[in-house]
């Protein structure tokens, strides 16, 4: 057989659904070989969207999405979001077209060393030099991009290997389950528990990836430990669970700071320290820490567990709630800013203040949207404001780029989300900045039939940067920008297109928007200026706290 069709049949073995990319010289034959496949190749219009639709897919299903470029310049442009998915932890396997290993010894057009580009960016990089290695190349980077923690491969593809002949076969899968901790160490830390008065529970990512949410949230019910989680963990606990104290992972003064100033040992549960490193809420390295994760805690002077807990998240979680025997005696530790931010958000609900304050804006999104419907966050200003205010019901509802955190992932990833779940409602909630280094894929949503809503808060600037330059100079540096008409722009690719031009009119833009079989574009001005009111108020309750 042909090693091109070989290779197809590994990733059908693998159980791709869909690869996002682009065409071209160097991956003829794997085009071709698609053509009689079950896998849906879904024609991007750059490869960082490619990319980064593989990126989303990944962290939303748990499988790993597959991107595929061509050499050269088409494997360069996916490095962007094949950075993101392996800084974020989703599983994603990239694919790129080489010249022929004939002219890969010299200077030679369009040749660059993909591999050693690509290793410090994944957890496997590799080239295919014998066509008969193909079935162990690709098992293995399935294997590793979805092994714990996962995140991504590269596989590098010399057109003269595809064009050759193989007697080789797709490889039988092994099975492998996470073990139990040893009870020896599941006991230390029960004794950690008992000696806490002020115990907190901090849920990263890792919680979501194993699916970990009900042990969490048992645990918590039964011996009332307040929860704080990460921006890549919102909805792990309802919100409107009494102990979910809020969203972590801005910066040192970060409200949920006040629980962390109080608390005398955090329970990390899924932890990456990418999502809110740890000198930021442990500053003076006081905190005792009990780690429990499916790998050993990385070293770092602000994070040394105590105890460590390897393995089944849920499990260990659920061993560790029964050896404490009974539920803890210990005091909840006051979350008065939980309530300062609901008391923000209900004084905005009715705001017909404009430009629409960024409150309002999420007030009505969050009203619009059903619970499990999916928001994918873009990076920007309005990324502080999902991160802090969107309330979550339900893991993996508000994806947010965090670890990487690269701009330009909102529209592509919404593409993705929509065919990973085609019955729920999606919106790429993005800036104006954002928006436009991947509006192009608009075009992509609307030839594979994806609709969506893409929200713009639409400040004309680089808002985040402008708000941190005023911050610490008194004044900005390059920062604005014009952009075209949002709506004639939607219509030119054939999308829906609305411009907001009072407060009271985004929630029924939104409700509409959302029950139309297309790509609606909602061009909604914006007010940062909030930006500094909310940090006034919320270092106005820590102080009081800490007081």
């Amino acid at each position: 057989m042909k090693a091109a069709k070989l290779f197809v049949e590994c990733l059908e073995n693998e159980n791709v659904e869909f690869i996002f990319g682009i065409p071209g010289e160097e991956n003829l034959d794997i085009m071709d070989a698609l053509l009689d496949s079950n896998i849906r190749f879904i024609t991007t219009r750059h490869e960082q969207g490619a990319a980064f639709m593989a990126d989303v897919y990944g962290r939303l299903t748990g499988k790993p999405g597959v991107c595929l470029s061509t050499l050269g310049p088409g494997a360069t442009n996916l490095v962007t979001g094949v950075a993101d998915a392996n800084m974020d932890n989703a599983p994603l396997v990239a694919i790129a077209g080489q010249a022929a290993t004939t002219r890969m010894h010299k200077e030679s057009h369009q040749v660059v060393d993909l591999v050693s580009m690509f290793k410090p960016i994944t957890k496997y990089a590799t080239q295919v030099l014998e066509p008969g290695t193909i079935p162990e190349v690709v098992r293995k980077a399935f294997k590793l991009a979805q092994a714990e923690k996962p995140g991504a491969t590269f596989i590098d593809l010399p057109e003269n290997i595809t064009e050759m002949e193989t007697l080789e076969r797709p490889l039988p899968f092994s099975e492998n389950r996470l073990t139990l901790a040893d009870n020896e160490m599941i006991q230390k830390a029960a004794d950690a528990l008992r000696q806490a008065q002020y115990p907190l529970l901090l849920v990263g990512n890792g919680a979501v990836r194993s699916h970990a949410g009900a042990d969490i949230i048992a645990f918590v019910e039964q011996h009332k430990i307040p929860v704080i989680n990460t921006f890549m963990a919102k909805g792990i606990i309802p919100f409107y669970n009494p102990m979910s104290a809020g969203t972590a992972g801005l910066q040192k003064g970060d409200y949920e700071n006040g629980g962390f100033a109080k608390a005398d040992l955090v329970i990390c549960v899924g932890f990456d320290m990418v999502e809110y490193h740890p000198h930021l809420w442990n500053p003076d390295r006081r905190l005792k820490i009990l780690h429990l994760d499916t790998k050993k805690a990385e070293v770092d002077n602000s994070y040394i567990p105590a105890v460590e807990l390897i393995g089944n998240i849920g499990a260990n979680l659920k061993a560790l709630g029964e050896a404490l025997t009974e539920p803890l005696a210990a005091r909840r530790i006051d979350f008065s800013l939980r309530e300062a931010m609901i008391a923000e958000m209900n004084r905005c609900a009715k705001s017909e203040a404009w430009p629409m304050l960024p409150q309002k804006i999420i007030w009505d999104l969050r009203t619009a949207m059903n619970s499990q419907d999916i928001a994918i966050s873009d990076v920007g200003a309005h990324k502080m404001w999902m991160a802090r205010m969107f309330r979550c019901d339900l893991p993996n509802t508000c994806i947010i780029s965090n670890g990487f955190a690269g701009m330009g992932i909102a529209v592509p990833g919404a593409v993705a989300a929509k065919l990973a779940y085609p019955d729920r409602a999606v919106v790429a909630v993005t800036g104006d900045a954002g928006f436009m280094m991947n509006s192009q894929e608009i075009e992509t949503a609307l030839r594979c039939k994806t609709p969506f809503v893409i929200l713009i808060w639409n400040d004309s600037q680089y808002g985040l940067i402008e708000w941190k330059q005023q911050r610490r100079f008194g004044r900005s540096a390059y920062i604005d920008f014009k952009n075209p008409n949002f709506v004639d722009y939607a219509k030119s690719f054939g999308a829906e297109g609305i411009r907001i031009q009072a407060a009271h009119e985004l929630l029924p833009s939104l409700k509409k928007a959302l029950k139309t079989p297309t790509v609606t574009i909602i061009d909604c001005p914006v007010d940062y200026s909030e930006n500094d009111r909310l940090t006034t108020l919320l270092g106005h309750v820590l102080s009081e706290i800490e007081d």
